[in-house]
């Protein structure tokens, strides 16, 4: 399994940051290699004070669920009690997130990492997300949950 390197994070959160001020918001950007640990935590001036930890928690949702948080929200939403467990686990260091601005970061379909996003609403981290991999070449696809073939694409909901 490959991971994310230092400069490859720094890469992402600089593109999030700039990103970020052209929407007027300062958000808080993590990264996360596969494994959920992070590689690199960046809160902007303005920023509100938990949204390194939001980021995070998003971003370790990320790569640990190995699915962007919007792909399960529908699962969350039909097993409440399961995912409210999942964080509770000996082995989890961060409250898995179902929600938007946590993105899995994928390259050569493999998964190296995760993407949190904190400060705006859910559709501007989103956004900021979806933008700044795109623009860097990572990959956006996944399948939905269960499903061989070909991937659902990137914010239909499906899971």
């Amino acid at each position: 399994m490959s991971n994310i390197s230092l400069d490859a994070a720094e890469e992402i959160i600089a593109a999030a940051h700039q990103r970020a001020q052209a929407l007027g918001k300062a958000v808080s950007v993590a990264v996360v290699d596969a494994g959920g640990f992070v590689v690199a935590v960046r809160r902007p001036d303005g920023a509100r004070p938990l949204t390194p930890d939001i980021a995070r928690a998003k971003a370790y949702t990320a790569a640990v669920m190995q699915r962007p948080g919007r792909m399960l929200k529908k699962w969350q939403e039909s097993q409440p009690v399961f995912f409210s467990q999942l964080s509770q686990l000996p082995g989890a260091s961060m409250p898995i997130m179902a929600t938007e601005g946590s993105v899995t970061i994928k390259k050569d379909g493999e998964i190296i990492g995760g993407l949190g996003i904190a400060g705006g609403t859910a559709d501007e981290d989103q956004q900021i997300a979806d933008e700044v991999l795109e623009t860097l070449g990572y990959e956006l696809e996944f399948a939905a949950w269960g499903v061989a073939g070909t991937p659902a694409p990137s914010g239909t909901g499906k899971d």
